[in-house]
């Protein structure tokens, strides 16, 4: 979830959050405010298992429904006026510009057709993740996500067993691939924002994500080579008919240089500083900002009046996946609006026991703890304000982040990206991968199914660098 929904708030420019436009204290909220968040947490995790007919046909609804459920008290407690100023700055400065990042990702990358068929042995699979680790630094991972999943899943269409290969990918592409640079995720983009140097993540997490990555790669290399070994993992027919060495390449090259102008136009909106702002029922709307969707907007209308229809069809490009996307965002962006002011309130708040726990008794950081506590909340909630809380709770002087406490920095910066990983809903392109590959076929774990495969190898890996690296 995180990875847009922060980007488009670290984009806004110095724009108020939520709870700051509606006058919201975390420190006096009860966490019972948080229940409508946990409940379409748990409608995500539980219904498509135990009534996915119903799930299919009204998750729409449902997310409505606990929408609603947070809505109407807050209206009560806070005013109708507050109420409405929350939902106009959701929409306005958080929702709007995310629906439109996202279009425009999904639109670009679903415009690129890699032509020919590729035989998904492990050893290709394994060089397709490698590529989206590294392209993920470059033009963030939920650029990567969109643009190698399909050719990914297309690649394994005569495999039975998959789910893995997208899993692994979730892990390496749409996460820790993401660690290196501010394009990479929203809290590096927002730490840049905030004074840290564009290469000094580079420069002091290199070894923690090539162990991640490298690691990952190689496991999954084992378990994809377990499973090609298997009798009838390799169907006798391909659906994909085989194509001439020659015939390989790309088509609908044009969109190469529309997701180009997608990474300017985000880069941009975060460097640009103007003073230039409308303010919309409580909420500042910056022209950076607005230059920024209205491009993001002409770039999606450019990419489907370019594209030929014929390599829309090769990609079996649909809106399904988007529209699901949306509208469980809609709701979880509304009723994480409590969560995150709690979380902000630090020390004061609700959560104020975790800030505790991530300072030593001589008041000094404990880069560990910074590691565990922004990574565990990022899995949950969204990155970029955990990651912000975390770096003012360090001090938020960026020169002493970046010099006295690197390791501390270092910590908050790897475990608010690595950790998106832990969940479906740990960062944007996780969800829209696997809707894009349950679109396709796939049968993908449950919320739990999962959490299971992330618990089984990820946290394990990220103890053994809290030994390492976390000290």
């Amino acid at each position: 979830m995180k990875a847009l929904r922060s980007l488009a708030l670290a984009l806004a420019c110095g724009a108020p959050s939520l709870t700051m436009a509606s006058g919201l204290d975390g420190s006096q909220l009860s966490v019972l405010w948080g229940v409508p968040f946990a409940g379409i947490l748990l409608s995500i995790a539980l219904l498509p298992l135990l009534a996915p007919l119903f799930w299919h046909h009204h998750f729409g609804k449902v997310v409505v429904a606990w929408a609603l459920a947070f809505l109407l008290p807050f209206g009560v407690v806070y005013g109708p006026g507050a109420a409405a100023e929350g939902v106009t700055h959701a929409l306005v400065a958080e929702y709007i510009p995310f629906v439109i990042l996202l279009t425009a990702l999904f639109t670009v990358a679903g415009g690129i057709y890699i032509r020919g068929n590729l035989h998904g042995s492990p050893a290709l699979n394994v060089g397709i993740l490698a590529v989206g680790a590294v392209l993920a630094s470059f033009m963030g991972t939920t650029g990567a996500s969109m643009l190698l999943i399909r050719p990914l899943i297309r690649a394994n269409d005569n495999r039975k067993h998959v789910a893995h290969v997208v899993v692994f990918f979730i892990f390496i592409v749409s996460n820790a691939g993401g660690s290196l640079t501010p394009l990479g995720d929203p809290p590096l983009f927002l730490g840049f924002l905030k004074g840290v140097d564009f290469f000094w993540t580079a420069r002091h997490i290199f070894p923690e994500t090539l162990f991640l990555v490298g690691v990952l790669l190689l496991l999954f290399y084992l378990l994809d080579s377990w499973y090609y070994r298997q009798a009838g993992e390799v169907a006798r027919s391909d659906p994909t008919p085989d194509s001439p060495p020659a015939a390989l390449g790309f088509d609908g090259k044009i969109n190469f240089v529309l997701l180009l102008a997608v990474v300017a136009l985000v880069l941009m909106s975060g460097i640009w500083q103007s003073p230039v702002e409308w303010v919309i029922a409580g909420t500042p709307v910056g022209l950076p900002g607005l230059v920024r969707d209205m491009g993001l907007i002409v770039v999606t209308l450019a990419s489907l009046a370019v594209t030929p229809r014929q390599v829309h069809e090769d990609n079996q490009f649909g809106w399904g996946p988007m529209q699901e996307v949306a509208k469980l965002f809609a709701g979880i962006f509304l009723t994480i609006i409590p969560v995150i002011a709690m979380l902000k309130a630090g020390l004061h708040g609700p959560f104020g026991a975790i800030v505790a726990a991530v300072t030593r008794a001589d008041g000094t950081p404990e880069p560990a703890m910074y590691f565990w506590a922004s990574g565990l909340l990022s899995s949950f909630l969204d990155n970029a304000p955990t990651y912000l809380v975390f770096f003012n709770t360090a001090g938020g002087d960026p020169a002493t982040l970046m010099t006295v406490h690197a390791a501390t920095l270092a910590a908050i910066s790897a475990g608010s990206v690595f950790m998106g990983a832990n969940t479906y809903i740990g960062n944007a392109p996780n969800l829209m991968v696997k809707a894009i590959a349950e679109d396709r076929g796939v049968k993908m774990p449950s919320f739990f199914g999962y959490m299971l495969w992330s618990c089984g190898i990820l946290v394990p890996l990220f103890v053994v660098m809290s030994f390492i690296w976390m000290r």
